[in-house]
């Protein structure tokens, strides 16, 4: 029997049994001469030759009738030579001690041939024609010995076996008066036993051969083992070939040798069996592979032949000086493994036949115990309540029976090396299992397992990985707290403060908290317990998804206040405070909210375990390792997940869309659309190639926390560093480059001039203002046109500036139309003091030519024929056409499409809308 390897099959490990005493196949060597003359009849008898001095004058001898097979033509004929030194040294011993005084104990021998016929014919030979033999004596092959000691009861005869080993015999009421010294091939299971629980397997597979000595062998451990809670997954068994049984075993193609099974075997081979086998050339396949290579490791079970222990025995003796003995009386003779329970069966024997005899004579009974005959049941009771009796220390350890079995002493051999050493022994007596220390040894680096364990092995984020990560993302913390304290210090600086140093440090806010969802990430079941990773299943996807809505949101509340100032032309004056732009943030905030909110309460995050397929252990255990992985999932993940990047796309196109109209807007320290859209590539497409690998390394804790961290780190970055970066370069090169409008430069005194007409404005932020300036630069280039305009009709005025009748020619003729051709509307916002000295000046020159005296024409110098009727209407019909089509439209008059100059400025789209601030009177035409 072997502890069980589980494999993922029924974990089975056999027990594998001899299929005889000699192993299959094998022969034993050859047999020795017998130190014995026997009779020439078969069956006959002869006392077993005295050594030392002779019984006693006219002492009686206490007849023992001997069974057992002596001659050398059959296999187990070596057992009974083997054993006879010892029977000897044990008679002799017991006549020196005079311990039957005045008997003598006369042991018979009648061989059997183990053979059954021979063997009965031996032994009614021996009640007819021998002496009244008091107790037989032997009894070696299981055959043989059972067909007689059936039949002991009807001859009152109590038997003492020293070799036959059989299970079948312990059926005490089957064979009421037969004993043996030697264990029991059951005996061997509760040494077994103790050795299973020793190691703490519970789980075992049999292999027997089909015989009825090992099938019964196999059913009492059944018995034994399963009255101690331990299973035996599968029982086999063979005839002949045991290849096949292992087969059905499942495990004929997986080498069942090794660290990951163990063997356990009868111990009663032949010594050093393996050689023989290999020397017989067997063809069993099992046998052709590397024997010694799978026997390595194997444990044997067996009985001690001789007690280990020093300790005097009956006869004075330790065991060690009775087998220096023993070898020293058998000369050449070959050595028998029973020898030591044959000598202290003789022992038991004289005991047995010394209590009868105080007992005889306590009872104050008239009887002898040479009296004794095949039909005094009386005294065959007493005998048998005698040898029941029995305890001692012999040399095969302490001779106890029970129920006419000995309580003896099982070793365990292990083999080592291609040879057996013995690695402990189980006291049947005391019940106790004795392992000797450091010499049980196992091929793997602990005992196998009685199946395959599966342990499931969490697969965890590596330690390493999450330092160097977490040092990252520490350096980001420490890079975003930098440009807060920058924020912070220069938030009263034009160019942080035109760039809302509020939302900027949302932006940093944002940027922080996406950094501290990374460690919640690297923290699985090896650093945090199971109710604790459920809660930082939730706790980190609220802080990574409140923090990209506060960062990207910040800065999208940014971009739209520019869009709202420069792409509205109906907006004018409008405050637009960081008041507003915080409302703006706190929606998509609220919004979050309300998802995660919505998310925790109707299918909140839980802890979910993913197991793997088994994999082998690396460090080659017989163990399986079961990988387990541990995720936060919910039953509906795929429709929550959707609505949260649903959302987070929208807000992305958003700010691409913002980004994209205000493009153009010249004004750096307004204008962060370059790096937002940067920023919106970057993590758009960081994002989608992060979640991408993240969802195909799903099974690789490692490779899978690695990717989202770095995307974390990036996208958190580059979005901090566009931001910020520009502004900090920027402050420290050229602080006020990033204010000025690169459209238009202005003077100062440009500049002190236009700032009259912003007092009304200083109250709009910083945006405003920027749009304000731009306006006061084109009122100004129009007021410049309209100088130069004047000056222009103010030379017409003087070339018209001869005639009374030219004047009033004019007058009547033409002052409406030039009134309304040089209607001018004022886009800007000029003071009243600007209109009245223009309105003041052209007066003047007017009612200076409505004044003048007209002189006489004759007095005039013919040169001045020019301002005759007809030069004078010449001249307007080509100066005002070109004055009408050229500098009016530029200003603010009739549109240079107009075909006519009489037209009224009134036709032009864009005069229609807009009531003229004053109307500018040439005179003097």
């Amino acid at each position: 029997m072997a502890s069980s390897r589980g494999s993922g099959r029924s974990g089975l490990s056999p027990f594998a049994t001899a299929a005889s005493q000699a192993a299959p196949g094998l022969r034993l060597a050859p047999m020795l001469p017998l130190l014995l003359l026997l009779l020439p009849a078969s069956g006959g008898s002869r006392a077993f030759p005295r050594g030392g001095a002779g019984p006693p004058v006219n002492s009686p001898p206490l007849s023992i009738m001997g069974l057992m097979p002596l001659t050398d033509n059959v296999a187990k004929g070596s057992i009974g030579r083997g054993v006879l030194p010892a029977v000897e040294l044990a008679i002799q011993q017991i006549r020196n001690e005079s311990l039957l005084y005045p008997y003598f104990l006369d042991l018979r021998l009648y061989d059997t041939e183990c053979d059954n016929a021979k063997g009965l014919k031996a032994f009614y030979d021996a009640i007819k024609y021998g002496p009244n033999h008091l107790m037989v004596f032997g009894g070696v092959c299981p055959s043989v010995t059972s067909i007689i000691a059936e039949s002991l009861k009807g001859w009152n005869l109590v038997q003492l076996s020293f070799a036959a080993t059989t299970p079948v015999l312990a059926d005490k009421k089957k064979y009421p008066y037969f004993f043996r010294t030697v264990p029991s091939d059951n005996a061997v299971n509760p040494a077994i036993l103790k050795l299973l629980k020793y190691y703490q397997w519970k789980r075992v597979g049999t292999l027997t051969q089909d015989i009825q000595r090992f099938s019964e062998v196999r059913n009492d451990l059944t018995g034994v083992l399963y009255g101690e809670g331990i299973e035996i997954s599968d029982t086999a068994s063979f005839s002949n070939d045991p290849c096949n049984s292992v087969k059905k075993l499942k495990a004929y193609h997986e080498n069942m040798f090794g660290s990951k099974y163990q063997w356990i075997i009868p111990g009663w081979y032949e010594p050093s069996w393996w050689e023989l086998a290999h020397s017989e050339g067997n063809p069993s396949p099992c046998l052709s592979k590397n024997l010694l290579a799978a026997m390595e490791g194997y444990i044997g079970v067996d009985f001690e032949p001789l007690s280990s222990k020093e300790i005097k025995t009956i006869s004075g003796r330790t065991p060690q000086q009775y087998e220096k003995e023993y070898n020293d009386k058998r000369s050449d003779v070959g050595p028998s493994k029973f020898h030591g329970y044959a000598y202290d069966g003789i022992w038991v024997i004289a005991k047995t036949l010394q209590r009868a005899m105080e007992h005889l004579r306590t009872s104050n009974r008239h009887q002898r115990i040479q009296d004794f005959n095949y039909t005094d049941h009386k005294l065959g009771k007493i005998f048998l309540d005698a040898m029941n009796e029995t305890n001692f220390f012999g040399v095969t350890g302490q001779v106890v029976f029970r129920n006419g079995e000995r309580m003896g002493t099982i070793k365990f051999t292990q083999f080592q090396d291609s040879s057996e050493v013995k690695v402990g022994e189980y006291n049947a007596v005391a019940d106790t299992l004795e392992i000797i220390n450091d010499t049980i040894r196992f091929q793997g680096s602990e005992p196998p397992k009685d199946k395959t364990i599966i342990q499931e092995q969490l697969r965890e984020i590596s330690l390493p990985l999450y330092s160097i990560l977490s040092a990252l993302t520490i350096l980001g913390m420490i890079m975003a707290s930098a440009f807060l304290f920058f924020n912070i210090k220069n938030r009263n600086q034009k160019l942080i403060k035109m760039s809302s140093p509020y939302m900027n440090n949302l932006i940093i806010l944002g940027g922080m908290l996406s950094y501290a969802s990374i460690f919640l990430f690297g923290l699985d079941g090896s650093f945090v317990s199971e109710k604790t990773f459920e809660t930082l299943c939730t706790v980190r996807t609220w802080i990574l998804t409140v923090g990209y809505t506060t960062a990207f949101g910040a800065m999208f509340a940014k971009t739209w206040r520019v869009h709202a100032i420069f792409k509205n032309v109906k907006m004018k004056k409008k405050i637009i405070k960081d008041q507003k732009l915080l409302v703006i943030v706190g929606g998509m905030l609220l919004i979050d909210l309300c998802i995660l909110i919505c998310w925790q309460a109707v299918d909140p995050l839980r802890r979910t375990v993913e197991k793997y397929n088994m994999e082998p252990d690396p460090a080659g255990r017989d163990i399986s390792i079961r990988p387990i992985l541990e995720h936060c999932e919910n039953s509906h993940m795929t429709i929550w997940l959707g609505i949260v990047y649903a959302y987070k796309g929208l807000l992305m196109l958003f700010g691409c869309f913002l980004a994209w109209e205000t493009r153009n807007v010249s004004i750096p320290a307004l204008n962060d659309s370059k790096y937002i859209g940067m920023s919106v590539y970057n993590v758009g497409i960081m994002c989608i190639i992060g979640a991408a690998v993240s969802f195909l390394t799903r099974d690789q804790p490692n490779v899978q926390f690695c990717i989202v961290a770095l995307v974390i780190i990036f996208c958190s970055t580059i979005t901090l560093c566009l931001v910020f970066v520009p502004k900090l370069i920027t402050l420290r090169t050229n602080p006020d480059a990033a204010t000025q409008n690169r459209r238009f430069q202005f003077t100062q005194n440009q500049k002190k001039e236009d700032s009259k007409t912003s007092t009304s404005v200083t109250s709009v932020n910083q945006a405003s203002t920027s749009r304000l300036e731009g306006l006061q630069s084109e009122n100004h280039r129009l007021r410049m046109k309209i100088t130069e305009l004047d000056k222009d009709l103010e030379e017409v005025t003087m070339q018209l500036q001869d005639t009374p009748e030219k004047t009033t020619y004019i007058k009547q003729n033409h002052y409406q139309e030039l009134n309304d051709i040089l209607n001018i509307r004022n886009f800007t916002e000029s003071t009243d003091g600007e209109k009245a000295i223009l309105k003041n000046h052209l007066d003047q020159n007017t009612q200076l030519q409505w004044n003048t005296t007209e002189p006489s024409r004759s007095s005039q110098d013919p040169r001045e024929d020019i301002n005759s009727p007809e030069h004078i209407q010449r001249r307007l019909s080509l100066q005002l056409p070109i004055l009408h089509h050229a500098y009016l439209p530029s200003i603010g008059g009739v549109d240079a499409s107009c075909a006519s100059p009489c037209v009224s400025p009134t036709a032009s789209p864009r005069h229609r809308h807009v009531q003229p601030p004053f109307r500018v009177m040439v005179s003097g035409l």
